[in-house]
């Protein structure tokens, strides 16, 4: 259990380093992102992003295990 927490911080760190660099690649501003705009607030729903994430991270930890 221990080296999976350790595994995921790492994940995690990484993916904070690269956020930048991924932003550049058009990541939450795919269509299906829902971003409404008014004069004292942002709601952002990146459903289409969540969903290509998912589905990628679903495929590595699926080769993964085999």
């Amino acid at each position: 259990m221990s080296r999976w927490l350790i595994i995921v911080g790492l994940a995690l760190v990484v993916l904070g380093i690269a956020w930048p660099y991924l932003g550049k690649l058009g990541l939450g501003r795919l269509p299906g992102d829902i971003r409404i705009e008014r004069e004292s607030f942002t709601l952002y729903l990146p459903i289409t992003t969540s969903i290509i994430v998912s589905l990628a991270l679903s495929l590595i930890l699926w080769l993964f295990r085999k």
